[in-house]
């Protein structure tokens, strides 16, 4: 008996021992500096189509030389870029998010800082607009550090073309129409020269701008759209394989795949912006 209360006493021990070493090699994180943000660019940034291939600002931060208890980390960084109308606080849903491994400088061009302020932050190419630009620093799951704010006053976008040319005749596209056919609409795929089933025709709302205000659509079923009904000689789908769009909304192109509608049978709005090459879908 006395022999086993030794046992068990040395069992204890080397428990707790081990146990007290494995506290000792914990790595625990302390924290970062927020990095410092540079730009080669002060005041504004000036935007043309005649520089479109030529630098319009290009960004560069410090390291925040995240500290753990072992030393500095060597892990990779991912660094986001922000940018967003000033007042909205980066909080802008239409805000740009530009992700960043590694590297601690980004060069844009005229033509992709145009892209970004027309075609995500959907910006007026007719007015001057006011920026703030950002970056974000993480490591494995780490709490954000945020680097200073830097900002800009009248940059204003150039129009360009629209990403897929829009049904109708250019340059004003007035005559066009748009309709949505297949099996997750009421009147499921069109056959060839099917009437025009007016309940599923958007409404043109510009040139570039089409919505159909409301539509059933059957969970998980296929649409695409067509600029006449039942001709099949001109259609517009996914820009990726059949089916794998994102159901509330993605990029398509003429000539594109089946979209998927979403999960749930019911009324949804859809938009379709030949001017971003983007549609969305939104339940009602």
């Amino acid at each position: 008996m006395r022999n086993i209360s030794k046992f068990f006493l040395l069992a204890f021990t080397i428990v707790g021992f081990a146990a007290c070493k494995k506290d000792e090699n914990k790595v625990f994180f302390e924290g970062g500096t927020p990095p410092v943000l540079n730009a080669s660019r002060t005041g504004t940034i000036p935007l043309s189509f005649a520089n479109a291939d030529q630098e319009a600002l290009r960004l560069s931060w410090t390291n925040p030389n995240y500290m753990f208890t072992t030393g500095v980390s060597s892990h990779d960084v991912e660094y986001v870029i922000e940018i967003d109308t000033t007042g909205a606080n980066f909080t802008n849903p239409k805000r740009q998010s530009i992700t960043v491994s590694q590297d601690l400088e980004k060069t844009f061009t005229v033509a992709e800082f145009n892209d970004i302020l027309l075609n995500q932050l959907q910006l007026d190419s007719l007015a001057p607009h006011e920026l703030d630009i950002r970056v974000t620093a993480t490591i494995s799951g780490s709490v954000p550090v945020y680097s200073n704010v830097l900002k800009y006053t009248g940059v204003q976008p150039y129009a360009i073309p629209p990403k897929v040319t829009p049904p109708g005749t250019p340059p004003e596209y007035l005559d066009g129409q748009l309709y949505i056919t297949g099996s997750a609409t009421p009147g499921n795929w069109m056959g060839d020269n099917d009437p025009e089933l007016m309940s599923q025709k958007f409404t043109r709302l510009s040139k570039t701008l089409y919505v159909l205000p409301s539509i059933n659509l059957s969970a998980n079923n296929s649409y695409l759209f067509v600029p006449v009904y039942g001709n099949w000689s001109n259609k517009f789908g996914f820009t990726g394989d059949g089916n794998a769009n994102n159901v509330n909304g993605d990029d398509f192109k003429k000539e594109g795949s089946d979209m998927k509608a979403p999960a749930v049978s019911g009324a949804y709005k859809i938009e379709v912006d030949f001017q971003r090459g983007k549609f969305t879908v939104t339940k009602l």
